[in-house]
């Protein structure tokens, strides 16, 4: 499926209905908005695209729409082009950033694929390539799990009960670890919350997922 939120600017060069306002100052208050962004409930359910908060390496809080959602993946595109591609709420791929997750294989038997059926002790195998002060690194990652104390977020104006994924990474051969947090929806699995770090050390993402895709 794919959608274009650029078309909503297009509403700023005509007369505008109440629905159509509303659009308008939810894409204003985005692009022109405080420091961190605020959206309202209202304005995020007015908005016909799926939307997260996203904050880039411990910077500004944005708030995102839907580029394109095709083949699993899902593509979130700044105001700035920059693109964040997302696969089960995880991060798998960055464009137009100032350095960049290139790739990340086997994300077929990533964990989070389906998260309902994720037990404590699950481990993780894949590749990773990304650019690191503009250099190309590489590296096989390792990850294991362990689930927290489930916690009640508010998002968007809704109780969602999760169950809370502790995702500790280490880099064979290099030395360095992480550890990712993500919080999954007990009833539907969707990831919902999330702090990763998807490869080098100059790469680190909140999320908060606002508005799922349509199915």
């Amino acid at each position: 499926m794919r959608y274009i939120p650029l078309l909503l600017l297009c509403l700023l060069l005509q007369a505008c209905t109440q629905t159509q306002k509303g659009l308008v100052d939810t894409v204003s208050l985005a692009l022109l908005g405080p420091e961190d962004v605020q959206i309202s409930s209202a304005q995020i359910e007015a908005l016909p695209y799926a939307s997260i908060y996203l904050r880039l390496n411990g910077g500004q809080r944005i708030f995102v729409v839907l580029g394109f959602d095709e083949e699993g993946q899902q593509k979130w595109i700044t105001q700035d082009r920059s693109v964040v591609v997302t696969q089960h709420g995880r991060v798998v791929k960055t464009l137009g950033l100032r350095d960049n997750l290139k790739e990340v294989t086997n994300l077929q038997q990533d964990p989070l694929a389906d998260p309902r059926r994720l037990t404590d002790g699950a481990s993780w195998t894949r590749t990773l390539s990304w650019t690191e002060n503009g250099h190309f690194r590489a590296g096989t990652a390792v990850s294991h799990f362990t689930r927290l104390e489930d916690r009640m977020l508010d998002i968007a104006g809704s109780k969602i009960a999760c169950q809370v994924w502790q995702e500790k990474v280490e880099l064979a051969g290099d030395g360095r670890s992480w550890t990712n947090t993500f919080w999954t929806d007990a009833a539907t699995g969707l990831v919902r919350q999330s702090q990763q770090t998807p490869g080098g050390e100059n790469l680190s993402f909140d999320i908060t997922l606002l508005k799922p895709a349509k199915s």
